[in-house]
């Protein structure tokens, strides 16, 4: 374990947003948004329509709360590719999921996109907004990438939106994600804490990239913050990864035939919460 500066235990964020201990948190998909690059002109109100059901089956299904999320350009990826047109229209996604379900929410970004996706979460009541790269956005090569955390920071104070929390990503697998192969599993996770990060996330290159208990363990070794399984988690991984993880998000899995574009799967979220009461001991 390399020689890393654990900073100090701070309010437990997944205790203060969940009522249940070890969350599983679903993902929506939205299709393409006004504004983003592939955005095919579809009706809103057909967009909205297939959030609300995805959200549904996955709160009925007795998940802990939901990610929304714009699949087909990662939300916010770029801020000078995709404007206003997206933010609204993310925010208004999101107002129509919190008006159906009564679970948590929360907003996928990256790094350069925390701020808009701040604003949007302090304005729908969103209760977490998880920042893909967060860690990375200060030591990245890219210059893309840089700076982007200490302005969220100071963003996210200006607009008094330290209720919503970020729950960051450390990238166990180095890949297309992970541009900082030349640091530490624990580095990583330290580099995501020193910026104000509340809950990390232990997620794969890719989504599907199974994270292992060993990459769980390796995260814990660089914080004092929850940490939660981000990818590639299936029934059969379940009891390995919930004894390690305080958490998970899961998203391809529940969906039809384990496809991030399908609709959500009612069949696979019962079985993955039956896993999950099973590796919680209340089944």
């Amino acid at each position: 374990m390399p020689n890393t500066k654990v900073l100090p235990a701070k309010p437990n964020a997944l205790d203060a947003i969940f009522s249940v201990r070890k969350p599983v948190i679903g993902v929506i998909h939205l299709r393409s948004l006004p504004g983003a690059p592939r955005y095919d002109r579809e009706a809103m109100t057909d967009v909205y329509a297939a959030a609300v059901r995805d959200a549904k089956t996955l709160a009925d299904g007795g998940i802990d709360g939901i990610i929304v999320e714009n699949a087909s350009d990662m939300p916010f990826s770029r801020p000078e590719h995709i404007g206003h047109e997206t933010v609204a229209a993310l925010t208004a996604a999101c107002m129509e999921v919190r008006g159906a379900v009564d679970v948590p929410i929360g907003i996928t970004c990256v790094a350069n996109g925390a701020i808009p996706a701040l604003a949007v979460a302090k304005a729908v009541g969103a209760k977490w907004v998880r920042v893909n790269q967060w860690a990375n956005a200060y030591v990245a090569n890219e210059g893309l990438l840089n700076a982007a955390a200490p302005e969220a920071m100071r963003y996210r104070a200006m607009i008094d939106a330290r209720d919503v929390a970020i729950f960051a990503d450390v990238h166990v697998k180095f890949g297309a994600h992970a541009i900082t192969a030349d640091r530490s599993i624990a580095e990583q996770a330290t580099d995501a804490e020193w910026f104000d990060a509340d809950v990390l996330i232990a997620t794969g290159a890719r989504t599907g990239s199974p994270t292992e208990r060993r990459e769980v363990d390796e995260v814990r070794g660089g914080t004092n913050l929850p940490v939660i399984v981000g990818s590639g988690l299936s029934p059969e991984q379940v009891p390995q990864l919930f004894a390690a993880a305080d958490g998970a998000i899961i998203g391809q899995w529940l969906k039809e035939d384990g496809l991030w574009w399908n609709p959500v799967d009612p069949r696979r979220v019962a079985a993955l919460l039956e896993a999950v009461a099973k590796a919680r001991g209340v089944a």
